[in-house]
């Protein structure tokens, strides 16, 4: 028998609107562009200021209420009280956009970088094949190799599922060893080490490619051959006994085989993956006064369009009133309503970018007149939260994806957080400051011996830090420094 229950319970939703901002408000100034493109084609009643006609005569209109909805079931005459210039703003005071302008980049910055021309890997191997006489089936084979590359330039694909492949994909049955030959021509292109199969491979068909009549060379091949798992680990004291070298001779040997290119499909390739970081902040020092500017694309110029006024107009003008006319003005004020959200939800943006920011700067003012990292104070993103009343998730959503340009270099908003350790003065500083002086430690280390991370905490200890040898260890992971055998140099 079924039951039958009536229960109320208290949600909390976020509007449209909220949402809308949210997304904005997390999304870096180089992804804001395109997320305003896409924008801009999806709703016509948006317009791109820097886009239209400047010399068109500018109207003032007064702003009308954002949470302002369309409902659904407005009769005749409630069309007839609706009023386009509610959606209308002052152009020529440019709220959205022109006051952020006059200290941001200016027209030079805006200029796109252009991008380099330049041919791909695969095309670089393809453009070598061309230049070898080769049968149709011979060809085939190799093209096949050659798409079976990875980014790196290894084959990690079986010869036997080669075989296979051929077969399938290009009707050509192949042996085995007829593609192993092949493959070997393939490994005589540029760049190289292309072709190999494993790192080790790769080595060797570099080394094979220079002076093999060199000593060192010699050494190196052998190294390369027998001993790579030493090498690798960096127990050079099995090598000087195993090859009868002094410590000289294996440095020559080993800077030799470090020049070496263990990813030579890279060598050819744009560095399409290196982003460009463009900065969401300018600080600048003006005698000892920062100074803290939005950058000018965080700030575009949008507005209502102005052809749905028309549209408006001539509804006003129509004697009838039919269902086809109401359902148009409800398209037209539903692209409105979008419209003027999206602005007001840019222009909240740009405030809210401007206030977390400021406050950061404010709280980490002396780090940001010297840029030394020693000056950073301990700073959690409750601090910032507290400071601006706003609540941790927004900080949060500022901070993980917006950088600021400085004299010093340009910082991603969030490496200026950090957790406080108590020295044993009492004192609370950064763990920057601890990472800073551990670097430096490794830096000036003897290289023969390296430093443990046992010495490490003892050298820490002494200059007044008391962290555990686990912190340390956990410091110089998250700064990408190796352990103490494999900092170790001849």
């Amino acid at each position: 028998m079924l039951k039958q229950n009536l229960q109320q319970k208290l949600l909390q939703k976020l509007s449209p609107q909220q949402i809308q901002f949210i997304k904005l408000l997390q999304i870096p100034t180089v992804a804001l562009d395109t997320r305003i493109k896409e924008e801009l084609e999806e709703n016509p009643a948006l317009e791109d200021i820097s886009l239209t006609n400047l010399n068109d005569p500018v109207e003032e209109y007064p702003d009308k209420d954002p949470e302002d909805n369309f409902d659904q079931e407005n009769t005749a005459e409630d069309f007839d009280e609706f009023n386009v210039d509610d959606y209308l703003q002052d152009d020529s005071v440019n709220d959205y956009g022109s006051k952020y302008d006059q200290n941001g980049d200016d027209e030079e910055d805006r200029k796109e970088i252009p991008i380099a021309v330049q041919s791909s890997f695969f095309e670089n191997l393809m453009q070598q094949l061309d230049l070898v006489s080769l049968p149709d089936k011979e060809f085939r084979i190799a093209s096949q190799i050659i798409g079976s590359l990875d980014d790196d330039g290894y084959l990690r694909r079986p010869i036997a599922s080669l075989v296979d492949d051929l077969a399938f994909s290009q009707n050509v049955f192949a042996t085995e060893d007829e593609i192993e030959e092949i493959l070997k021509l393939i490994q005589s292109f540029d760049p190289p080490g292309i072709g190999a199969r494993d790192l080790q491979e790769c080595l060797l068909i570099q080394l094979r490619k220079k002076d093999t009549g060199n000593p060192i060379i010699r050494k190196a091949i052998v190294i390369v051959e027998e001993y790579l798992d030493e090498f690798t680990r960096k127990h050079y004291d099995k090598l000087e006994k195993a090859l009868n070298m002094n410590a000289d001779e294996l440095k020559e040997v080993i800077n030799e085989i470090l020049k070496l290119n263990p990813k030579p499909g890279d060598s050819n390739e744009v560095s399409t993956k290196q982003l460009q970081v463009i900065p969401d902040f300018h600080i600048t020092n003006n005698d000892g006064v920062l100074v803290l500017t939005l950058n000018a694309k965080n700030a575009p110029e949008l507005r209502v369009s102005r052809s749905y006024q028309d549209m408006f107009e001539h509804y006003d003008k129509a004697s009838q009133k039919d269902k086809k006319l109401k359902e148009a003005v409800q398209f037209v004020k539903q692209k409105l309503d979008s419209a003027k959200w999206f602005i007001d939800a840019i222009k909240q943006r740009q405030q809210t970018l401007l206030k977390t920011m400021n406050a950061i700067m404010n709280y980490q003012y002396t780090f940001f007149l010297t840029g030394n990292e020693r000056d950073l104070k301990p700073m959690i993103l409750k601090d910032i939260a507290d400071q601006i009343d706003m609540d941790i998730s927004t900080v949060s959503r500022v901070a993980n994806s917006k950088y600021v340009q400085t004299e010093f270099g340009t910082f991603l908003l969030k490496s200026f957080f950090s957790e406080a350790i108590q020295l044993e003065s009492g004192e609370e500083v950064s763990n920057k400051e601890v990472k800073k002086i551990l670097e430096e430690c490794i830096q000036n280390e003897n290289k023969r011996k390296p430093l443990a991370d046992e010495k490490l905490t003892d050298i820490l200890k002494e200059k007044g830090y008391n962290i555990a040898r686990r912190t340390v260890a956990k410091y110089r992971e998250a700064m990408n420094i190796p352990v103490a055998r494999l900092r170790k140099e001849l």
